[in-house]
């Protein structure tokens, strides 16, 4: 990120809440970091859906990983999460990064039982040729090969939102919020829609659809969780955080 050197500071205070949402995978010396995505699955109820966010951050060089569990029923994080970790040293491992948070996470992900491996229904990888990943065709995976049972589309929409941050300031463009829609056999339904940018999600300048994943089994929506590419500035140039918001609602 282009940054004039008296706003670093107020630069930290942004990019570091926007980890709250998930953290990401350094390139080159020259870009933003590009956090990955490792899902580590459902409780037996469908309610709990862990994933974890890990990469290089940008700027720094400090490796990190996160650990959110998501109340897919009320859209929220579980008590205890987000549980993060950032090794404050250029030469420490990001193996050791991912294995500190795991092991600080493991009271949480035990005692909420997530167990249950999740089903990715739905992957739009980011070596994706011309895709703007702005909508995903998606249905239930069948046993056959290539067999999909029932089909929803989901659409993606940017706009200009009102964020905590001043970051029209801080990088001359204005920050932008989300809208997601489900269509269905039932019909259309908006899922999300922002009002305002929280300060968790620093100042973002676009949105991806990534994955659609659901519980082992999972045969409807009711557990299902749309996984959304998020990327607010950061020193290097936008870095990629994750969202993830459920569908059964």
């Amino acid at each position: 990120m282009k940054r004039l050197a008296e706003q670093a500071a107020s630069a930290l205070r942004a990019i570091a809440p926007a980890s709250v949402l998930c953290a990401g995978l350094a390139g080159p010396a020259f870009a933003g970091d590009r956090a990955l995505l490792d899902v580590i699955g459902y409780s037996p109820d469908g309610r709990w859906f862990a994933f974890e966010e890990f990469g290089i951050q940008d700027g720094s060089g400090f490796p990190y990983a996160t650990i959110y569990v998501l109340d897919v029923r009320d859209d929220g994080w579980a008590p205890r999460t987000p549980v993060r970790v950032r090794l404050d040293e250029e030469t420490a491992d990001l193996a050791e990064a991912r294995a500190d948070v795991r092991d600080e996470a493991d009271d949480v992900l035990d005692d909420l039982d997530i167990d249950t491996p999740a089903d990715i229904w739905a992957l739009l990888g980011d070596g994706e040729m011309d895709s703007q990943a702005k909508t995903l065709e998606f249905g239930r995976p069948g046993y056959e090969p290539g067999a999909v049972l029932d089909g929803w589309t989901l659409e993606l929409d940017t706009f200009e939102a009102q964020a905590a941050e001043p970051c029209a300031d801080w990088f001359g463009q204005a920050p932008l919020g989300y809208a997601l829609t489900l269509s269905g056999p039932g019909g259309a339904r908006l899922i999300h829609r922002d009002e305002r940018i929280p300060r968790s999600r620093g100042c973002p300048f676009d949105y991806r659809l990534h994955a659609v994943v659901a519980p082992f089994g999972a045969t409807g929506l009711d557990a299902a969780v749309a996984i959304l590419s998020v990327y607010p500035g950061g020193f290097e140039g936008p870095d990629r955080r994750f969202l993830a918001v459920p569908l059964g609602n």
